[in-house]
């Protein structure tokens, strides 16, 4: 069956007309004559239905149809755009769309990525954030780079390492000492991570402390979020060195107690099923479990 969809000559010329509020300067954008872009627009009109500027001596102006229209157009245009020059910059070379937990992404996986881009220079690794489990089947992923316990249905999973974290915060916190007990980092603030929501509950339980207020604190979403609260004296976070590690040597974090947590749940790389034989995705594979191995072999984590 035929799709209901307007011509793009007339959309690129609606979108450009409804962005400047006028036909003369869509026309001069899209090197069109004026009246040209009154036909696309007038047949565009005719095609849904529906009147999408009203015109006058002063010139053009959206309806409300017009204005929501041109906004969804404009989305659905760019990701075309998008998508095209994509398609046009990869030339035969192989691209991996991963989804990645940011501070990891950035802090751990990034200064090693031009090991793998050295070794296997006809593959694009292309990361976009997403901090929560999603559904393969509703997006563009290849794989995913995840801290959880791995349970997807349909995937297949990678161990890559733990959370081993300590409770850090601004020296001023410390006021003069080398470290903070237990029991005094109950008394401040605690810094709260959205995704691991019960992290300083089984921090001080490791330490056989039951603290009341250990739920209690701001919560920050992401660990770049909590350490840029805990560098700015709100209170102490609890957070994988691995992650602070320049924060820590310029002394703008430091560790408030040496008693580290290990977490049950750990960092996965999770492929689906169906990509399983994606030779770029075999070769990140690889590489990422090694580099991996190597760092917890270094670190003393295995």
């Amino acid at each position: 069956m035929r799709r209901k969809i307007p011509s793009t000559a007339a959309l690129i010329a609606f979108e450009s007309a409804a962005r400047h509020q006028s036909f003369t300067k869509a026309a001069e954008e899209l090197a069109l004559t004026q009246s040209a872009i009154c036909r696309q627009i007038a047949g565009l009109e005719d095609f849904l239905g529906q009147e999408l500027f009203r015109r006058s001596r002063r010139g053009v102006k959206l309806t409300e149809a017009g204005l929501a229209y041109s906004r969804r157009i404009a989305i659905q245009l760019d990701a075309v755009e998008r998508d095209t020059l994509a398609v046009m910059g990869q030339q035969g070379a192989m691209a991996i769309e991963l989804a990645v937990v940011p501070t990891f992404g950035t802090r751990w996986l990034l200064p090693r990525l031009k090991e793998f881009q050295r070794q296997h220079p006809e593959v694009t690794v292309n990361l976009t954030n997403r901090t929560r489990p999603f559904l393969f089947a509703d997006t563009d992923f290849d794989a995913a780079l995840y801290f959880g316990d791995a349970e997807w249905s349909g995937t297949r999973s990678y161990f890559l390492m733990h959370e081993n974290s300590v409770p850090v915060c601004s020296p001023a916190l410390l006021r003069g000492r080398s470290q903070l007990d237990a029991e005094a980092i109950a008394t401040l603030p605690l810094l709260q991570q959205t995704t691991r929501p019960y992290a300083w509950r089984q921090w001080f339980s490791s330490l056989g402390l039951s603290v009341a207020r250990d739920l209690s604190g701001p919560r920050y979403e992401l660990f770049s979020m909590l350490a840029q609260a805990a560098m700015h004296e709100m209170g102490v976070a609890l957070i994988p060195p691995f992650l602070i590690q320049r924060e820590l040597a310029d002394g703008l974090l430091v560790t408030a107690h040496e008693h580290s947590f290990r977490s049950d749940k750990a960092y996965y790389l999770i492929i689906p099923e169906r990509k399983l034989e994606s030779a770029a995705l075999g070769a990140f594979r690889d590489w990422l479990v090694e580099a991996a191995h190597r760092y917890r072999e270094e670190a003393g984590l295995d």
